[in-house]
């Protein structure tokens, strides 16, 4: 009897084991676990504090790395951005107003995305293999330069593809050039800090110029909005060459490991059995079909409206969510360390389901409010997208080859999504093809949920 009630609890012990339970299942709870980040959200300085903290992060950039070198790959990304902003919904506003059918429209812009998934995978692997990434990069953007002169100048039914072939095909050595060239500068502790300063001057560059082409558009001339993009590789290639050869540590920049193991690479049938490298990837997939053809479509029903503000109203479009990219991008990179990767990724795919469904009232109000949606959602997803492959790919040195095949899917997406989506629209009409971008998005979301695991690493290689 004694030994029994020796083992049995006590009273206090029974209460203890009660509030134990009430914290786990009550307590951390939606309501309850909101109000206590509140509470640690104030001890913690509030906003000031958010704001201290996110200085002292952004202090992790600089480094070795000199002034000029930052403020090259800065501005490089805002000049890149700026002649890219042409393409896209722009092109597909400026066909639409040459009297191309939606159908014309939607097979134009699936050759570049082709060219794309064509490119990828070989783009990424280049930029493994050669140290010259500053020259991968100059040789993207005389592409892209290109493609926007042919669109200018000679706008014919053959020449269009022929832009758009050109066009798609740059962004396969570019995108993940500029990827090795900051990784390369800041390395993987501060990567998650450098996207989101890139993605910053990137979206600021989308947001002036698409102001100044939509003017221009309205003005001046339709093609002088191509024009404009091709003139912008001057600078861009002049802040490129401001960014140190000698400060970029290429073994790094592919993402290799460390000491012996930074000359090596992973095997790609090692890389091939990366089983979350595919959850991502499917994700992507559907969140990229959902997205790419949703400016476009209504870009091109803003131009077959033959409002005389249709440029602007198309600029202000554009405008919107690169404003909002360019404030949040380096709070997202900053934040991804704070509560991890997977919970922000959520936030912005469940933010493409309501744009989706806003776009079906073409009032301005629900145009621009599903905008601004999706600039947050941009913010999140293409910062995050570059952390997630960083992370995937620690120690392989195949970061730009993973990049490229990630690419490829969105790549492979977006074609799907421009062709199908035209002819659904042509064909359906407005609703339905809206509600099929909106089941895409939540497809994507319950995806990444479900199946996706936190990516963050516990400590960083580097």
């Amino acid at each position: 009897m004694a030994g029994r009630a020796k083992d049995a609890p006590s009273e206090a012990a029974k209460i203890a084991a009660g509030l134990q339970f009430l914290n786990r299942t009550i307590l951390k709870s939606s309501p309850f676990k909101a109000a206590s980040i509140g509470r640690r959200w104030v001890r913690s300085g509030g906003w000031r504090g958010a704001i201290a903290r996110y200085w002292r992060a952004r202090g992790s950039l600089k480094g070795s790395i000199s002034k000029q070198s930052r403020r090259g790959l800065d501005w490089m990304n805002f000049f890149v951005a700026d002649l890219q902003t042409a393409f896209g919904a722009f092109v597909a506003f400026y066909l639409a107003d040459l009297g191309w059918t939606k159908s014309q429209v939607g097979l134009a812009l699936t050759a570049g995305t082709l060219a794309g998934v064509m490119s990828q995978i070989p783009g990424g692997a280049l930029v493994d293999a050669l140290q010259w990434k500053r020259a991968l990069a100059a040789f993207g953007i005389v592409m892209v330069g290109t493609s926007a002169l042919i669109l200018a100048l000679v706008p014919s039914f053959a020449l269009v593809f022929v832009a758009e072939i050109l066009h798609g095909s740059s962004s396969a050595i570019l995108t993940p050039a500029i990827a090795a060239i900051s990784l390369g500068l800041v390395g993987r502790r501060a990567m998650s800090v450098r996207t989101g300063r890139n993605y910053r001057f990137e979206a600021a560059g989308d947001a002036i110029t698409a102001g100044l082409m939509g003017a221009a558009g309205q003005y001046i001339a339709r093609s002088a909005i191509f024009l404009g993009s091709a003139a912008l590789c001057i600078p861009a290639l002049i802040a490129l060459s401001r960014i140190r050869a000698d400060e970029i540590d290429y073994a790094r920049a592919r993402n290799a490991g460390t000491g012996e193991k930074a000359r090596s690479y992973h095997r790609l049938l090692d890389l091939g059995k990366n089983r979350n490298l595919y959850v991502f990837a499917a994700c992507v997939f559907l969140f990229q079909f959902a997205d790419a053809s949703m400016l476009p479509i209504v870009g091109q029903n803003v131009a077959q409206g033959k409002a005389a503000s249709a440029p602007l109203l198309m600029a202000g479009l554009i405008i919107v969510p690169q404003i909002v990219v360019a404030l949040l991008s380096p709070w997202v990179g900053y934040h991804s360390e704070r509560w991890g990767r997977k919970p922000l990724l959520l936030l912005g795919f469940a933010l493409e389901i309501a744009r989706a469904l806003l776009f079906l009232f073409s009032s301005t109000t629900m145009l621009l409010t599903a905008q601004l949606l999706g600039g947050i959602s941009a913010a999140a997803v293409t910062v995050l997208t570059v952390l997630v492959i960083t992370d995937l790919t620690t120690g392989t040195g195949r970061f730009n080859l993973v990049r490229g095949f990630i690419g490829t899917v969105i790549a492979i997406a977006a074609s799907i999504s421009t062709t199908a989506t035209g002819f659904i629209f042509q064909g359906v009409g407005q609703w339905t093809g809206f509600l099929t971008m909106a089941g895409a998005a939540a497809a994507a979301t319950v995806l990444l949920w479900a199946a996706m695991p936190e990516t963050k690493p516990g400590k960083y290689l580097d």
